[in-house]
């Protein structure tokens, strides 16, 4: 593991689910996917990145995609943050085959998400799991996300996974934080916000950190979330929280999650901030109007004119 895991924050603390950039014809720009990476982990105190999340537009990816950008990743900021590959898939096989292409690449952690539109029942969920976890000699997260998915990670199934020895967490876009409670009471699983709109809410029954969408424009701000709540600092915590509450509403309300990040890293003139592959599409103009004031008034400095992306 990268140098910043502890048994209580196994994949550090502050994680964002990073884009994808790609080129105009198309192509992944590993270029650009190094160095936002190192912008997020040098500018914005992420200590963790997911490469190959849904918000890195991953069912739209080659495995050998996968791979290159793994690698281009790891490279540029794996002697530094901890790097989880996206490896989850509605196809066990497969999943098995990008995890250990995930492994051998050099990748820190695996998140796994809940297979997808074939709902397994909780059993086969169980043997995915399991089979995914023991195909590499790597932690895993499982990302348990029914809005997407169409089926839940019932509390029932977790309690059985955390018994393997690398099932170590999970990343919850399911929102039942008494579930959860009863869960991380009863386990060491640690828990990730994977609801940037709950982020706070988690810190306050167990969770260790999140793994964010907003974080690409607020990575700074939530790490201060996390460490002033864990400091005791419980009002700095709700203020923070309240403060970027219009980053996280114009980000994470108004339109797909991939699509408006790579609107705001374009105003902001990062990397990363291009084009989407189908059937994604780019922001409308008025989009991009609004969520220029929604970042400002959540005190992201926005730059007048959009910047050239330095290259």
């Amino acid at each position: 593991m990268a140098p910043s895991t502890t048994t209580d924050a196994p994949f550090g603390r502050m994680l964002t689910a990073m884009v994808t950039p790609f080129l105009p014809d198309g192509g992944v720009d590993y270029d650009g996917a190094a160095r936002l990476a190192t912008h997020l982990v040098d500018e914005r105190r992420h200590d963790g990145l997911v490469v190959s999340g849904t918000t890195g537009e991953s069912p739209t990816t080659s495995d050998e995609e996968k791979s290159t950008l793994l690698r281009a990743v790891i490279e540029a900021v794996g002697d530094r943050a901890v790097i989880v590959a996206g490896a989850g898939t509605n196809h066990t096989e497969h999943t098995l085959k990008l995890a250990r292409q995930a492994e051998a690449a050099g990748a820190h952690g695996l998140l796994v998400v809940t297979p997808y539109y074939n709902k397994p029942p909780q059993e086969g969920l169980v043997r995915h799991f399991t089979a995914v976890a023991d195909a590499t000699g790597l932690p895993a997260m499982l990302y348990d996300i029914p809005g997407r998915t169409g089926v839940p990670i019932h509390n029932e199934t977790l309690l059985r996974l955390a018994e393997h020895p690398r099932i170590l967490a999970v990343k919850d876009a399911k929102g039942d934080l008494f579930g959860a409670s009863r869960v991380m009471a009863e386990t060491d699983l640690v828990w990730y916000s994977g609801d940037d709109v709950l982020n706070l809410p988690w810190l306050s029954v167990g969770a260790a950190g999140f793994v964010s969408v907003v974080g690409h424009v607020v990575g700074t701000e939530l790490h201060e979330m996390i460490d002033a709540y864990r400091a005791g600092e419980h009002g700095r915590a709700l203020d923070i929280h309240r403060r970027l509450l219009p980053v996280v509403t114009a980000i994470m309300t108004r339109t797909q999650g991939a699509i408006a990040v790579k609107a705001a890293l374009n105003l902001l003139g990062l990397p990363g901030g291009g084009p989407l592959r189908a059937p994604l599409v780019e922001a409308t103009p008025e989009f991009a109007a609004r969520l220029r004031e929604d970042l400002t008034t959540g005190g992201v400095k926005v730059p007048e004119t959009i910047p050239e992306v330095a290259r």
